[in-house]
């Protein structure tokens, strides 16, 4: 499509090829950017308006909330909930499904969101972002169940996030292909800025937390080593590592040149009975949407990400996403020291 087609013009040529589609999914694509749109301009405006900080409380995973935590939860359901075009929404944010009105038209869609990703950054001022996952809701239900989100990434109808950044770029994938759409705030749009984006199957670059290297299994301490001993190890070349505490800036400078992100399991959470650290449906199924659809792969070590048949809402799961070449090095390393 043209450089510069406007998010909704986007949305509304992709439906003209799909038999029968209504402009449902347009306009709750286009309330979820709304959504975003607010939200970066609270990111922007940060201590002016006194959103900074935390708040005295807790998110389901034990987490302190930080006051945009909150603020952007709020800004999701209030976007959403009133247009007809979901059917129910479940946040990292919230314990349990949030269930429409009773009084507000039904959609034939289910959205789950981490409303602001890497909020521990906020303060700081470093880039943070909205990550989203679309699937359809069951026919005839007036309030879904928890179980009505319970199904493997392979089925998400869409996938995307909003990098709150020196731009504000919005990236979804409606399952052929990915797209990047740039905010420009002098009137308000999101415009497409890029096309077809495609990650290089091979990188010198991986984003690992490292304070955590004690704790790794076997497989991702091969993989690190043989990274960090540069051109004289078995690699032949040297690696950089990047390291934000943001998913969604991580993933999004993957797509941009390339690299591989790992979240992996470690004794420290096996002792702490969590599988990973990173949530499958809020983070791991839409970014590896968005990730096999650029090109690249994600799997947890042992199986393809998009595959996991989820048992709760606020699952956990090991995530490696990036360049299909090196997640493919660390599937190989996970099955040869027989991890899982």
């Amino acid at each position: 499509m043209r450089i510069g087609t406007t998010l909704t013009n986007y949305t509304i040529n992709k439906q003209k090829t799909i038999q029968g589609a209504s402009g449902t999914f347009t306009g709750l694509l286009n309330d979820i950017a709304v959504a975003c749109k607010r939200i970066a301009d609270l990111v922007n405006k940060g201590d002016l308006i006194g959103v900074l900080g935390a708040v005295e409380s807790e998110n389901v995973q034990g987490e302190q909330q930080k006051k945009l935590d909150v603020i952007s939860n709020d800004l999701m359901i209030e976007a959403l909930q009133h247009n007809g075009h979901i059917a129910g929404l479940a946040s990292e944010e919230m314990d349990a499904i949030h269930h429409l009105p009773d009084h507000a038209r039904r959609g034939s869609y289910l959205v789950l969101c981490d409303p602001l990703d890497g909020s521990s950054n906020i303060d700081v001022n470093v880039s943070v972002g909205t990550i989203f996952s679309i699937l359809k809701a069951p026919e005839d239900v007036q309030n879904p169940a928890e179980a009505d989100f319970l199904k493997p990434g392979a089925e998400q109808v869409a996938a995307g996030y909003c990098l709150y950044g020196p731009a504000t770029i919005l990236v979804l994938t409606t399952g052929d292909g990915v797209s990047m759409f740039t905010l420009n705030r002098d009137f308000g749009e999101f415009l497409l800025t890029r096309e077809h984006v495609g990650i290089p199957e091979e990188t010198s670059e991986f984003a690992i937390n490292m304070s955590y290297r004690r704790h790794w299994d076997a497989p991702i301490e091969r993989y690190i080593s043989e990274c960090l001993a540069g051109k004289e190890g078995e690699r032949g070349r040297d690696f950089n590592m990047r390291w934000v505490a943001s998913m969604v800036a991580e993933v999004h400078r993957i797509l941009t040149r390339g690299g591989v992100f790992m979240y992996p399991g470690d004794r420290r959470l096996e002792a702490a009975g969590k599988a990973g650290k990173l949530r499958l449906m809020y983070e791991a199924n839409p970014m590896a949407m968005i990730v096999e659809q650029a090109g690249g792969a994600a799997t947890t070590g042992t199986r393809r990400i998009l595959d996991v048949e989820p048992e709760e809402i606020h699952q956990r799961v090991p995530v490696i996403l990036g360049s299909r070449a090196e997640v493919d090095r660390l599937a190989r390393y996970h099955a040869e020291s027989g991890k899982g």
